[in-house]
């Protein structure tokens, strides 16, 4: 009796195991799809210098790089920008966000 159970809870423990596999699987598919989608879209608005200059800021901070990526695809698309996307325009665009997001930090001591 005590290995019929212990053979049960196996069981569904490797379905659960199985079905684990599969939906990561099926997660790692969509997001492969999705990143093949924009590697397309970006072909088509960035010239190569400026795709490469990504390509490298990808390497560095990739979080950055996804922003900066929905950031260009929305401004191609709704026309706010001529396309192809330069590199000089990555990097003014780099420069701004740079600007909004860098923080200085200024360390005064104090002696008595």
């Amino acid at each position: 009796m005590v290995t019929k159970v212990s053979e049960s809870y196996d069981a569904e423990l490797e379905e659960i195991k199985k079905r684990k596999l599969l939906e990561l699987q099926r997660k790692m598919e969509e997001e492969k799809q999705r990143r093949i989608q924009i590697e397309a879209i970006l072909r088509r608005i960035l010239t190569p210098e400026a795709r490469s200059r990504l390509a490298n800021l990808r390497l560095v901070k990739p979080e950055l790089a996804n922003i900066v990526e929905q950031q260009l695809i929305t401004l191609a698309q709704s026309g706010r920008v001529p396309v192809p996307i330069t590199d000089d325009f990555l990097k003014k665009l780099l420069a701004q966000i740079y600007e909004q997001t860098h923080h200085e930090t200024h360390i005064r001591i104090l002696r008595k």
